[in-house]
């Protein structure tokens, strides 16, 4: 695989075997350089990957590094080898296997491939200084949302470590997890305790063979099954709840980080149509395609109802998990948009309005399985409904939205 520009191995003692491994799977130039000038060499080089042997880190060289690299543009992986210590949030862990530099291989490259998908973001947003703020505002960890598999005595305290950190989805059994995968954005998982062996292996193996999970994020808080598959972001991380949690961020954070870039490109692809952060319309195509959507009804005849997801104002997560779930499982004919009150409204189209309390409901039976932080707090949004009437306009039908809204917080 080509690369424009060399991979950094930071490293104090000779030669490390993972070097050599890069060598051998002919990503080059590897340029190699001590803890002493590991500093200049990131600036001078201009490297498009580091990677740290952290058995011969010092803490605060490291974190020092890891500080200079996170602002730097396009995205900059940095993977540690053999972490012992919690790791700042864009440090990438792999821990090293009986030497075993496959994985290591394939996690480099996946890193790589977001690096690219950065690269062609910012070309492609050139002179958009809009959305580009956009873009910069965004914070992967914040936004991102874990899958938590378990039953065991560390759930609870995993949930409320990762919940610190990130969106939580909890799951309590493998089938649960399956289907939270098809219906959720999720950006990595974490297999606590629990299971069999043989569940754990089928479960993985059932990743492996599916496209759409291969890069997911993948997260054993056991030793007892060994990272042996086609997933190249695999990784065992043992230790108590907020290790595990430390050291998975970066890989659901890189994750979480793709996705929104892969948005970004469809908006840029829908003209700016769309929101990069939540996948629906921005809320002046929304009010464009809704008086559109109202006039061709209230001519042609149909159908047409609206819902409204209110959340909770003082978790403003909740909003964007509601919509990023509204933007993956609402129908083709409909459309959406987030609003400034804290809310989404989501137009349903050719539909009455027995039909779209139906869609709405399941909609909201989605989002109410997500929790962030210590109190759980759940996204349990507050749905009105509304329907259009022969005599509405598309600002009276939103008028009689929001009272509705009003009457039921009341």
């Amino acid at each position: 695989m080509s690369q424009q520009g060399p991979i950094l191995v930071i490293s104090t003692a000779e030669r490390p075997p993972f070097a050599s491994a890069l060598d051998e799977a002919k990503l080059f130039p590897v340029i190699e350089a001590a803890w002493a000038d590991a500093s200049r060499a990131v600036e001078q080089l201009q490297p498009v990957a580091v990677l740290v042997a952290m058995a011969e880190a010092a803490e605060d060289r490291f974190d020092a590094l890891a500080k200079q690299m996170a602002g730097r543009q396009p995205y900059l992986p940095l993977i540690a080898i053999d972490p012992e210590t919690s790791l700042p949030e864009n440090a990438i862990p792999f821990s090293q296997s009986g030497g075993n530099f496959e994985r290591l291989i394939a996690r480099l490259r996946a890193a790589l491939r977001v690096r690219a998908l950065h690269a062609t973001v910012m070309r492609r947003l050139d002179g958009d200084s809009a959305v580009r703020t956009i873009l910069a505002d965004t914070d992967p960890a914040r936004d991102a949302t874990v899958l938590l598999i378990g039953r065991g005595a560390a759930y609870p305290s995993l949930s409320v470590s990762l919940g610190e950190r990130m969106g939580v989805v909890g799951a309590l059994s493998i089938e649960a997890a399956a289907k939270h995968l098809n219906t959720r954005d999720i950006d990595g998982i974490v297999l606590s305790e629990g299971f069999s062996p043989r569940v754990v292996d089928a479960f993985l193996t059932v990743l492996t063979e599916d496209a759409r999970f291969r890069s997911l994020p993948v997260v054993l808080t056991s030793d007892g099954v060994v990272p042996a598959y086609d997933l190249p972001n695999l990784e065992v991380i043992s230790g108590d709840p907020e290790r595990v949690a430390a050291n998975a961020l970066p890989l659901i954070r890189q994750h979480a980080f793709e996705a929104h870039l892969s948005r970004t490109l469809r908006s840029i692809d829908a003209g700016g149509l769309l929101d990069p952060k939540t996948g629906l319309l921005t809320p002046a195509a929304f009010d464009r395609d809704f008086a559109t959507a109202v006039y061709q009804t209230l001519s042609r005849g149909g159908g047409l109802s609206l819902a409204r997801f209110a959340f909770e104002p003082a978790h403003p997560r909740a909003q964007l998990d509601g919509a990023r779930i509204l933007s993956r499982l609402m129908r083709q004919m409909d459309f959406g948009a987030a609003q400034e009150d804290g809310s989404v409204i989501v137009v349903f189209a050719e539909t009455d309005l027995r039909t779209a309390h139906m869609i709405a409901r399941r909609l909201s039976s989605v989002m109410r399985q997500t929790s962030n932080g210590k109190r759980d707090t759940r996204s349990e949004p507050v749905v009105t409904l509304a329907t259009l009437l022969p005599a509405d306009s598309a600002k009276s039908l939103l008028a009689r939205l929001h009272d509705e809204a009003r009457r039921a917080a009341s």
